[in-house]
């Protein structure tokens, strides 16, 4: 269940937006679930239901759940970012850093996702300041509300004060169920999607931070090469021994076969028609009834304009999909 607030709270305190605490509504969630501020976090980010997951380790050691934020708005269609200009927002494993904060965005706060990684780099792909940030406005970017990156961004802020030297976010098409993978079976990103899902299934499985290497133009993880990971994200995968856990890869292997199943079934809708990203269900009833200029206004204290919104209209999606 999400809630649309006003633009201004107890939360946004104008004057000095990146060193507020975090609230003690969610510090009281945190204590519950065997949090600490300083415990480190993790981001999942999901475009067709326009939702973004912090994550944070409890005192297990593994990582749990702490909130679901809608996101406002992303903009481009499914698919990874290749070119400057594309509008696309990101899709891949990105690492964030105390230096990619920045306290003085524009839109409220912000923090780079540091595209283009080595990966996409290597790939020739383009573009730079992808972030995460607060308004409902996107050219690239995952905007969440000023008042929702606020609490992400102090978030991630004590996370790495606290000795997390840097946080990983995973940034994902749609949710990766089979269901979804029957839908966009016949799509020019299906490769690199499943390449993902590896990564997906291991976090699933593990709640520990899967790791990350570059091999033959794509994502592998958990892997460990006997002669050291190849320099060149291009260069071949070498035969490795593989390390993922055993239910992660029960679970890799078990859902291109339901991908089968529901293709010999009719699945499901056809895939989304994206005019220009998408817009959480929540934000979308808003815009539907209010319009954007009253959007605008519970986003954002600077009133920022929502971005095209008649694509954010055209978006079909729903939280019941």
């Amino acid at each position: 269940m999400f809630f649309v607030s006003g633009c201004v709270t107890n939360v946004l305190d104008v004057e000095n937006r990146s060193e507020q605490p975090i609230s003690t509504e969610l510090r009281n969630e945190m204590q519950r679930k065997g949090m600490s501020g300083s415990d480190p976090i993790l981001i999942r980010i999901f475009k067709q239901e326009s939702e973004l997951e912090v994550w944070k380790k409890d005192n297990t050691g593994r990582y749990a759940l702490l909130k679901t934020y809608p996101m406002c708005r992303w903009s481009g269609k499914l698919g990874p970012k290749k070119r400057d200009g594309d509008r696309q927002a990101p899709e891949g494993i990105y690492h964030v850093s105390s230096s990619m904060l920045n306290p003085n965005s524009k839109y409220f706060l912000s923090f780079d996702l540091g595209y283009p990684n080595r990966l996409e780099k290597a790939l020739g792909y383009t573009g730079n300041a992808l972030m995460v940030h607060g308004a409902c406005s996107s050219s690239g970017c995952f905007a969440l509300t000023d008042e929702g990156v606020a609490e992400i961004y102090a978030l991630a802020r004590d996370a790495l004060r606290g000795g997390q030297p840097e946080f990983q976010v995973q940034s994902f098409p749609f949710r990766m169920t089979p269901r979804n993978l029957a839908k966009y079976r016949d799509d020019d990103n299906y490769g690199f999607w499943t390449d993902l899902k590896a990564g997906h299934d291991l976090f699933e499985a593990t709640r520990l931070t899967p790791k990350v290497s570059l091999c033959g133009g794509r994502y592998v993880f958990n892997t460990e090469f006997p002669y050291g990971e190849p320099k060149d994200p291009l260069d071949p995968c070498p035969a490795v021994n593989g390390r993922m856990n055993s239910v992660a890869s029960m679970k890799t292997e078990a859902d291109p076969t339901a991908v089968e199943q529901m293709l010999g079934s009719n699945a499901g809708p056809a895939p989304h028609a994206y005019v220009d990203g998408g817009m959480h269900p929540v934000f979308r009833k808003l815009l539907a009834e209010k319009g954007a200029d009253v959007l605008a206004n519970r986003a954002s204290i600077d009133a920022v304009p929502v971005s095209r919104p008649r694509a954010a209209l055209a978006d079909t999606h729903t939280e019941d999909e």
